[in-house]
């Protein structure tokens, strides 16, 4: 995505980039030329925006679940066999895990009026 227009830092490598600024995980020379991006290309502010709000609001929905006791168990249990594997080893188990869906809707965004997200 571009707005074509010219800036010190191209649109592409700001979106790359969104996730790692939404997270706090730049360095903050870094986080200075995204905002200085933003503040000069509405496109790209627009993106930010919506992927703050959707951020917020999986945040605000799942953050207070429960983690399911037999999930965290087979997690705790894939993480210690891969600790213990030597090297070359292949680990071939499988965690199963049941489908999880989540509906974001974000109103106010031009053609992004709801997303799905399902993963199995």
């Amino acid at each position: 995505m571009s707005c074509g227009d010219p800036h010190e830092t191209e649109c592409g490598e700001v979106l790359d980039h969104l996730y790692e600024f939404l997270d706090n995980e730049m360095a903050e020379g870094d986080c200075a030329k995204l905002r200085v991006h933003f503040d000069e290309c509405s496109p790209c502010l627009e993106k930010y925006g919506l992927e703050q709000a959707i951020k917020a609001l999986i945040k605000r929905s799942c953050g207070c679940d429960d983690t399911p006791t037999d999930l965290r168990a087979k997690v705790l249990a894939r993480i210690d066999s891969i600790r213990t594997q030597r090297p070359g080893e292949v680990d071939t188990s499988v965690i199963e895990v049941s489908a999880v869906s989540v509906e974001v809707t974000v109103e106010g965004a031009p053609g992004h009026d709801s997303a799905v997200a399902t993963a199995e």
